[in-house]
């Protein structure tokens, strides 16, 4: 694979039914996670309305089965299913991926938490670390048989922008002996899921499994920006279809994921972060845009990959 920078002809304002236009996904079958809510939907049904099997994982079911029936609504495919889960619960992880039957093409994982008050699982996680990182490492690394399976399957990776405020406290990533600041958690969470990417793209690469890392943008209308009081909100002025390039409606949040899960334009590529649709660029201090090379270090992304297996593997 080239290390050139990649490219494509879409950008902040496309939109996922834009990318996948014209894309044939018949015959593959899907997972997005959190996909009863904001761009998780968007990506749903942009690869519904290509043909794909897709599975809804989702913590709340009943949401699910409603998203569901609109997805299968709008796109004419019958094939759109739910199966719960809840990231927070490695319970809950490993029935769904003991669950999983045949051959895996595309997984999305999409859902996520962010600045939330301090909150730890039984197991003492903290929790945006905890959903963001570790359930997705859990589920993803448990389909991998299913993955490797389908023959050239792609695993799409939700980051964010947010990744860039901080580093892994590799010592400490659950907050037990450093005062715990909810967007530095967030922060950490969104490194790893860049540094989870990375490894899993080395480790995969003779599985033909291609794994990519993404910053979705800033997104109006969705639930993540709910313990943030307020301060998510888009502004006023914003409409759907905005040419503000701060914003982005859930259609064109959901852009990049599509992009990465299903378009032929990025065959091949792997172990690399997007954003507006193209690879991005290193980060600059003061610009929201661009991937810190912190969070692309092959050491930090192998040593993150053995602390988090080893606080998954059951005492």
């Amino acid at each position: 694979m080239s290390t050139q920078r990649i490219t494509t002809p879409f950008g902040a304002r496309s939109t996922a039914a834009e990318v996948v236009a014209g894309i044939d996904l018949g015959g593959r079958r899907a997972v997005v996670t959190g996909a009863s809510s904001g761009i998780g939907v968007e990506t749903a049904r942009a690869l519904a309305s290509a043909g794909a099997e897709v599975t809804l994982a989702v913590r709340d079911a009943g949401a699910g089965r409603r998203t569901a029936e609109d997805l299968i609504a709008t796109t004419g495919n019958k094939n759109v299913l739910v199966a719960p889960l809840d990231l927070a619960d490695q319970d809950s992880v490993r029935a769904f991926v003991a669950g999983w039957e045949g051959p895996l093409h595309i997984l999305v994982d999409n859902a996520g938490i962010m600045a939330t008050p301090e909150t730890r699982t039984p197991q003492g996680w903290e929790l945006q670390f905890a959903v963001n990182h570790l359930g997705h490492l859990a589920l993803t690394t448990g389909l991998r048989d299913a993955l490797a399976a389908a023959g050239g399957a792609r695993v799409v990776v939700v980051s964010s922008v947010g990744h860039v405020n901080g580093g892994v406290l590799f010592d400490d990533v659950n907050f037990e002996r450093h005062p715990y600041d909810p967007w530095a958690a967030y922060s950490q969470s969104k490194i790893a899921n860049v540094l989870f990417a990375v490894e899993a793209a080395r480790r995969w690469a003779a599985d033909r499994i291609a794994v990519n890392a993404l910053n979705p943008g800033r997104i109006t209308a969705t639930n993540l920006g709910r313990h943030m009081g307020g301060i998510a909100d888009a502004p006023a002025s914003f409409e759907p279809g905005s040419t503000n390039v701060s914003w982005k409606d859930v259609e064109q949040g959901a852009a990049t994921s599509v992009l990465l899960a299903a378009s032929p334009l990025v065959e091949g590529v792997t172990g690399r972060y997007f954003e507006d649709c193209q690879e991005a660029g290193p980060y600059r201090p003061g610009v929201r845009r661009g991937v810190a090379a912190h969070a692309l270090d092959p050491e930090k992304a192998a040593r993150l990959w053995r602390i988090s297996v080893e606080m998954l593997t059951p005492a």
